[in-house]
């Protein structure tokens, strides 16, 4: 198979896009496909082509970019119908899939309808629920329906969980296939779990609640920051403590005094700090899916988050984790009481916990991935023209 595969985010970029789409790209080269990797030049590269992608396996053309408003250390693609098309047809591409929406994606859509190519989509973002927490919530309509509009033209968006399969289903999207996402076991573990990072944390009986992610507005990070507040009244031994980086990280700071700020962190640094915590707070809204869920619970953590993404698909509350209906502040800030827990409670939790992510390797939801790619090759791809955003 032979495909264009093109993206808006790739490492060393740090976010959870990133990293996914880096391991889709990774295993259908491993695989024996070419891979076309299309993606805006970063900060240190130049526009072009280049012979070796990351890693140094397969082929890459980086396109002109420009800094995404609200994410300045991203940046959206910029290329012509006309030079995508001449690229997928000296690549001699089969097909196309768009891993992120943008000017970028909707060119490369364009081209592969110009050539007859499938092209397939990832939703990864809900970009029109992010413009309310930048008071831009006025333009949410506008931003979905041009969502909306993209995927609608390709033969299939596949969609990370069921909340987000039957939210899109709701607001006439079609075409769609749930695919769920995975996690590396081993890499996440309990066995990672460090007792001088613990004492280096001052919580070496104590409980440490932990934060994995961005610092930015659509997070709602701060409602994990008051019930680590909460919690703390009823055991002053409790510990926050949050891995990542973001516009609010300064402000939070000042804040939240009591809480560990740690930066980003990466490879076996993250898989400690996962590891040695005994309890996961994501209170985010606006995830499809938050591969830091499934990787907290791969590291024997029970969660607390709201009942939608990965969390609506996979705690059994009680089992291995807890549950608040969306957009409940008040029953999410009740939930972390339930950490006070004693500790035979807690380790039910954490074994069910890992169970659960054992049951989510990667290998299937990779493989599951490669089958349908395969599947939508022999596809007609629709003819009707298009119109998209001059570029």
């Amino acid at each position: 198979m032979r495909i264009a595969y093109v993206t808006e985010t790739y490492p060393p970029e740090v976010n959870g896009v990133a990293l996914s789409v880096e391991r889709v790209v990774r295993h259908l080269r491993t695989r024996g496909h070419l891979v076309d990797l299309i993606r805006p030049a970063q900060a240190h590269e130049r526009p072009g082509p280049a012979e070796a992608g990351a890693g140094g396996e397969g082929d890459q053309w980086l396109t002109r970019g420009c800094p995404i408003p609200v994410y300045p250390d991203l940046r959206f693609g910029l290329a012509s119908v006309a030079s995508l098309a001449a690229r997928m047809q000296a690549m001699q591409v089969e097909q196309v899939h768009l891993a992120t929406p943008g000017p970028l994606a909707w060119a490369a859509l364009l081209a592969a309808r110009r050539l007859g190519l499938p092209a397939s989509a990832d939703f990864r973002t809900n970009f029109h629920q992010y413009t309310r927490y930048y008071g831009l919530g006025w333009l949410s309509p506008l931003v979905e329906a041009g969502l909306r509009q993209l995927h609608q033209r390709t033969q299939r968006t596949f969609v990370p969980s069921m909340t987000t399969y039957r939210h899109l289903a709701s607001r006439g999207f079609t075409q769609l296939q749930w695919l769920g996402r995975g996690v590396d076991t081993e890499g996440f573990s309990p066995a990672w779990r460090s007792d001088a990072l613990r004492q280096d944390w001052q919580a070496q009986r104590g409980i440490v609640l932990l934060y994995v992610g961005r610092l930015a507005a659509e997070k709602n990070v701060e409602l994990a920051l008051r019930a680590h507040a909460l919690l703390s009244r009823a055991r002053p031994d409790c510990r926050m403590v949050v891995a990542g980086d973001g516009p609010l990280r300064a402000r939070l700071e000042r804040r939240y005094p009591a809480v560990r700020f740690l930066g980003t962190l990466r490879g076996e640094a993250l898989s400690r700090c996962y590891a040695s915590a005994d309890a996961f707070l994501f209170p985010s809204l606006s995830d499809t899916f938050g591969n830091v869920t499934l990787e907290a619970m791969a590291s024997g953590l029970p969660v607390l988050a709201f009942n939608t993404a990965a969390a609506g698909d996979l705690i059994v509350p009680r089992v291995n984790g807890f549950l608040a209906t969306v957009g409940d502040d008040t029953a999410f800030l009740d939930g972390v009481l339930r950490f006070a827990a004693p500790p035979s409670v807690y380790e039910s939790l954490r074994r069910q916990a890992r169970a659960t992510a054992l049951k989510h390797p990667h290998a299937g939801v990779l493989a599951a991935f490669e089958a349908a790619l395969l599947a939508l090759r022999e596809a007609p791809a629709p003819a009707e023209a298009l119109k998209a955003p001059a570029v």
